[in-house]
C-alpha cells in the first residue's frame, strides 16, 4: 500500500491553504508588514510561465483614494477600500517582437552565455507568436498572470495574511483609472490584501468545502 500522508515538510503549506479562505471582510485599521507584501510579490514573481515570458505585472495600489475610484467598478466590494493592499494583475495586451527579444536578452545576460538551441527556440516564437493577432496573444498572457495569482495567493496564505482574487470588475475601466493601455497592459484579475474582521465576515467560521480527492483526482 502506497504512503499518502503529507510529508511533514509540507504540513505547514496545507494548513495554511485549510486557513485561507476568500476574505469577504477586512480589517481597514491593519496593515500588512512590508517584508510580507514584498514575499507575496516575489512569490509571483518567481512563478513559472510560457516560454519563461513572464507576460504579466503587478500594479500594487496603496492609494486611497485610486481605491475609492475602484471600488464603484469592481461590485463595489468593501475588501478594495478596507484591506491594506490591492494587487492588480496585469498581462501583455501583445506578443511582439520586442518584448519577445527583451525576455530572450535579459536571459542571455543573466546567465552570461548565449545557448544554441535557446536562440533557435527564440526564432521559433518570433516566427509564430507575434502573427497570431493580439487579442490571441493577450488570453495567453492573461493565462499566465493566472499562474501568478495562484502563486501570490499561496504565499499570502503562508504569511496569514487574508486574500481575495477577483474577476468581478470592469476591466476597461480599471485600466483607464490606471492608464495601463499606454504601457500595453490589460487588467485581469485582482486581490485584495489584508486582515479578515470576523465579526464583518459571514463567512469566515464557515467549513472549507471541496470535492474529496476521489472525485478529483484521477491517477492512470
Amino acid at each position: 500500500m502506497s504512503d499518502t500522508s503529507v510529508p511533514t515538510s509540507v504540513e505547514p503549506l496545507i494548513e495554511a491553504l485549510q486557513w485561507r479562505y476568500a476574505t469577504k471582510g477586512m480589517n481597514p485599521t491593519k496593515v500588512v508588514p512590508q517584508d510580507k507584501v514584498e514575499r507575496i510579490l516575489e512569490a509571483a514573481r518567481l512563478a513559472p510561465t510560457s516560454s519563461g515570458l513572464q507576460p504579466f505585472e503587478i500594479i500594487v495600489v496603496t492609494n486611497a483614494a485610486v481605491r475609492e475610484k475602484i471600488r464603484p467598478i469592481a461590485w463595489n466590494q468593501v475588501q478594495i477600500t478596507d484591506g491594506s493592499h490591492l494587487l492588480v494583475f496585469a498581462a501583455w495586451d501583445d506578443y511582439t517582437v520586442e518584448r519577445i527579444n527583451m525576455m530572450f536578452d535579459l536571459t542571455n545576460a543573466q546567465r552570461g552565455f548565449k545557448n544554441e538551441g535557446w536562440e533557435n527556440y527564440r526564432q521559433m516564437l518570433l516566427g509564430s507568436y507575434p502573427q497570431r493577432g493580439a487579442e490571441v496573444n493577450f488570453q495567453h498572457a492573461a493565462r499566465q498572470a493566472y499562474i501568478g495569482l495562484s502563486a501570490a495567493l499561496i504565499a499570502a496564505a503562508f504569511e496569514e495574511v487574508d486574500a481575495t482574487p477577483m474577476e468581478g470588475f470592469d476591466s476597461n475601466a480599471l485600466d483607464a483609472i490606471l492608464d495601463l493601455r499606454a504601457r500595453g497592459l490589460r487588467s485581469v484579475a485582482i486581490m485584495p490584501i489584508g486582515y479578515r474582521a470576523e465579526d464583518k465576515d459571514w463567512l469566515v467560521n464557515l467549513k472549507k468545502v471541496r470535492r474529496p480527492r476521489e472525485q478529483f483526482v484521477t491517477e492512470v
